[in-house]
């Protein structure tokens, strides 16, 4: 099972585990080198991190440096929640029979099709199988590709649905004619089940179709049919081996074209069952699948082959070079060293996420390139903010590397590297006051106090996406606090105190207003605590610190931000005498 997919004792991928992974990941069309990245990317996402992980995660976000979880792509991460969407299947191909019979299946006809850009309007088929004396529903959604809603489709976000006894629907899309040259372009066609609201959700399931590729192109002729490869291999244990069909050089109108099975050192009825079949094309469909049972029956043998032939054509389309396949059976043994080299790949994509280094070439080498030399990842916010904290990243790049001495000697010397940049940040402060007429007091609690806690604000807002439940990302907020106050106020006030004594004086803070602060920061400190608590204990909040119903999540959040505006305004008024204080 998906859930399942975790690492050995020694830190390895299981390649037992990995390979149930690839085969669903490889079904979605997918390289072996995509897959260890989907397979790095859930394993990262799987386990459980710190509240440093999702800070330093934050952080690096902010300075466009290398990532802590891998960077997946739009269509790879389309195919990741496709995976995801239903765990507790083992196989998204074939689906059980149990399953066929129980529940409805929704899939779109085709895995992609391409239209001319002048088409307009054109039909995409929803079709149903399985289970059909249900109402059910599916929503379908457009997802952008390198064709962008608005200037060359039209986007769309709906509900269809099906009723009784009915297999097939419709949806239609709107292809923008911009008359501009532009290269062939594609977006993506998504089924889920999110926001449906079908009576019994239980009741339906998508398919092995549930992402549609249109390509976006400008062609008028019916096509060539033709093979991908001259020949596959599949394992004995795949269940329904699915040979693809390419339509090309022309995808217009309605075109069929028919295939049948020959026998070569495979004889039909032991491995495989001989079919003889007709595949349709539907308008700007380019590509189809032909499916053909595979049995397994458990024997240690040679490899087995038989081939697949395309004949008669119809409508004017015409066969291509390659219209016979050969379909070559091999054991699952066989593909050992294939899972083995997989799973290299991903352990080394996931040693590649760690947040340390262990030699200082690294650690420079990190620093000096955007996203962590990760270019082909890399946005246009990664290159601002890398050109922008490009001085403190050199600085901090000659730290000695967590890998020396266990980590204390990085840990030793980044305290005093902190230690030295909190005391130089508030003094820069405290002029920056003076600049603008602000009192020290006052710089402290707005200024310096949201600029150290803005990486912990984004640090809990992926620790609330990533995580199961919501310890890191209220822990991140008292961590944050903890360092404020414990670090960012002593570490200065020591050194401080260090150098009036080592002159024979002594070191005097007043107190000035921070009885009435800290009065003020209790209260609302303990109204923050008790909004945490009743959201626990409230049936209309969800029983969950973070989330819930949209009206109690947004009014959490209102309270707690006008808690923080009261405290500032508070506390200014105190300061400048507005009122009185104690």
């Amino acid at each position: 099972m998906l859930d399942g997919l975790a690492l050995t004792k020694d830190g390895h991928v299981d390649p037992n585990v990995l390979a149930k992974w690839v085969r669903q990941a490889s079904l979605r069309g997918l390289s072996g080198e995509d897959a260890a990245k989907l397979a790095a990317y859930k394993l990262i996402m799987s386990q459980e991190h710190s509240k440093a992980w999702y800070r330093i995660g934050a952080t690096r976000v902010f300075s466009g440096s290398k990532k802590v979880q891998p960077q997946l792509s739009m269509k790879l991460k389309e195919v990741y929640d496709a995976i995801n969407e239903h765990p507790e299947t083992e196989n998204l191909s074939p689906l059980p029979d149990n399953i066929s019979k129980n529940k409805a299946i929704i899939a779109f006809h085709a895995i992609a099709c391409a239209v001319p850009e002048n088409i307009g309007k054109f039909p995409v088929r929803i079709v149903r199988s399985g289970r059909t004396d249900n109402a059910v529903s599916v929503r379908v959604e457009t997802i952008e590709g390198s064709a962008v809603a608005v200037e060359d489709y039209v986007a769309f976000n709906q509900v269809v649905y099906f009723e009784p006894h009915e297999v097939e629907k419709k949806v239609i899309v709107d292809i923008v004619d911009d008359n501009i040259y532009e290269p062939d372009e594609q977006f993506y066609l998504k089924l889920s089940l999110t926001g449906t609201n079908t009576a019994n959700q239980e009741e339906v399931l998508l398919g092995r179709i549930s992402i549609m590729e249109i390509t976006i192109l400008n062609d008028d002729e019916p096509g060539t049919i033709t093979f991908g490869d001259r020949g596959i291999i599949v394992k004995e244990s795949v269940g329904l081996a699915q040979i693809p069909v390419l339509r090309t050089n022309g995808w217009d109108g309605d075109v069929s074209v028919r295939w049948r099975t020959l026998d070569k050192k495979l004889k039909s009825g032991k491995t495989y069952k001989g079919l003889e079949g007709e595949l349709v094309f539907k308008h700007s469909e380019r590509k189809r699948v032909i499916e053909i049972a595979i049995s397994n029956d458990m024997a240690l043998e040679k490899d087995e082959c038989f081939e697949v032939e395309l004949f008669d054509p119809s409508n004017g389309a015409v066969l291509g070079q390659t219209t016979k396949l050969a379909v070559t059976i091999t054991n699952d043994e066989e593909f050992n060293s294939v899972v083995d080299r997989l799973a290299d790949m991903t352990t080394a994509t996931m040693d590649s996420m760690v947040v340390h280094h262990d030699s200082w070439t690294s650690q420079i080498k990190d620093a000096m390139n955007v996203n962590g030399g990760d270019i082909e990842n890399a946005t246009t916010c990664d290159y601002v903010m890398h050109f922008l904290t490009f001085g403190w990243k050199i600085i901090f790049a000659f730290v000695p590397p967590a890998g020396i001495w266990g980590g204390w000697l990085s840990f030793v010397v980044s305290l005093g590297v902190i230690g030295i940049l909190t005391a130089i940040v508030g003094d820069l402060a405290g002029i920056f006051g003076c600049l603008v007429g602000l009192n020290d007091a006052v710089t402290a609690i707005t200024f310096v106090a949201l600029g150290t806690s803005l990486p912990d604000l984004f640090a809990s807002r992926a620790a609330a996406i990533n995580e199961k439940y919501a310890d890191n990302a209220i822990g991140n907020v008292t961590g944050s606090n903890s360092v404020n106050v414990f670090l960012g106020l002593g570490l200065p006030w020591l050194i401080a105190s260090i150098y009036h004594t080592a002159k024979g004086g002594e070191f005097r803070v007043q107190a000035g207003s921070l009885g009435f602060s800290i009065t003020i920061f209790t209260i609302t400190a303990v109204l923050s605590l008790a909004l945490l608590v009743a959201r626990r204990c409230s049936a209309i909040c969800g029983r969950g610190e973070l989330g819930g119903p949209l009206a109690t999540r947004y009014a959490s959040a209102i309270f707690l931000l006008l808690l923080w505006m009261t405290y500032i305004l508070l506390s200014s008024l105190e300061t400048y005498g507005h009122i009185e204080g104690f």
